[in-house]
């Protein structure tokens, strides 16, 4: 029983994690918009990340789950390298997106949902004491969900794109 808990609340990190940015944006509008890559362009001329990856998603994504991550009664810091991983994962993504020539918050189904699941969970897995079992499981679960989940946050007017 311990094991599903752990693997429901640390989805429920992954998406406090991959969402806080959104909602962020939400709230802040054009506010500390920053690009994290600072609008640099590689000798494709294609952005490194692209212009939706900012330092506003990135704090409000470390500051989102490390508070969730104490209301849960883990350690802040459990919530904060889950966070820092999602970040990790979703900029690498972005960075792949835009060699394949993916438009900016284009849809590349697998691309955006594994790095910004798997990274922080392999970024905790020694730390929760969670096999490779465990950390494939929440992967997919993760996948699965997010699927549905933004689609369903979309018709509420909570997310721009239903992907």
């Amino acid at each position: 029983m311990h094991d599903f808990w752990l693997g429901f609340q640390l989805l429920l990190l992954l998406g406090a994690a991959n969402n806080a940015p959104i909602a962020a944006k939400r709230m802040l509008g054009a506010r500390w918009s920053s690009p994290l890559d600072g609008g640099l362009r590689l000798r494709d001329g294609r952005p490194l990340l692209g212009p939706s990856k900012t330092v506003r998603g990135v704090v409000a994504s470390v500051a989102t789950c490390t508070l969730c991550a104490w209301l849960f009664g883990s350690a802040p810091g459990i919530g904060a390298l889950i966070a820092a991983g999602a970040m990790a994962g979703d900029a690498l993504s972005s960075f792949a997106k835009r060699r394949l020539a993916i438009e900016p918050s284009g849809r590349a189904l697998g691309i955006d949902q594994i790095p910004e699941s798997l990274l922080p969970l392999l970024a905790v897995q020694s730390l929760l004491g969670l096999s490779f079992l465990q950390v494939a499981a929440i992967t997919a679960s993760f996948v699965l969900l997010e699927i549905p989940l933004a689609r369903l946050a979309h018709r509420l007017g909570l997310r721009d794109r239903p992907y």
